[in-house]
């Protein structure tokens, strides 16, 4: 059994359902599920994954969230700490606004991104606390995984209709 460190940084790009809006009194905003729950999402051919509810429970409750622009720490789009991000968990998924700075000119960027269509989804980073797998495969590995998965299939079928 293969067991991950604890503090593994890992990254996740999801579908997301991102909408805009802009008042002529108010910044833009970016709002919309940042992630739905109980989604498969596939991480590479062949390979899928979902998002638990409440997954985000505890860094809601605790953390000092950032929404970034391609997970660059210097591209801040809204931070909860500064009231620019509100984030929440419901029974569909993650639900977030950012108000946009109508100054920063890689926000507006991806306002008009989202806006267009272009932009259609989002990623988040987290860290594992604890993890626990019997098969671990990377993505260069899947198409021998499969190839192998097809040969003993193939083997165990001829197996059968020679027996019969």
């Amino acid at each position: 059994m293969n067991k991950r460190e604890m503090g593994s940084r890992q990254v996740r790009a999801i579908p997301a359902e991102l909408r805009t809006k802009r008042e002529a009194s108010e910044d833009p905003i970016i709002e919309g599920y940042f992630a739905v729950f109980n989604s498969n999402y596939e991480i590479w051919d062949g390979m899928t994954e979902s998002v638990a509810p409440g997954a985000f429970e505890r860094s809601l409750k605790d953390g000092d969230i950032r929404a970034l622009v391609n997970h660059d720490t210097t591209l801040v789009l809204g931070r909860t700490k500064a009231g620019t991000l509100e984030l929440r968990e419901d029974e569909k998924g993650l639900f977030g606004t950012i108000r946009i700075n109508p100054n920063d000119s890689a926000a507006m960027d991806l306002y008009e991104r989202v806006s267009r269509g272009d932009v259609d989804g989002c990623s988040f980073g987290f860290n594992i606390r604890k993890e626990e797998s019997n098969i671990e495969a990377r993505s260069k590995d899947a198409g021998a995984i499969r190839a192998g998965t097809m040969k003993a299939w193939r083997e165990a079928i001829l197996k059968k209709l020679k027996a019969e």
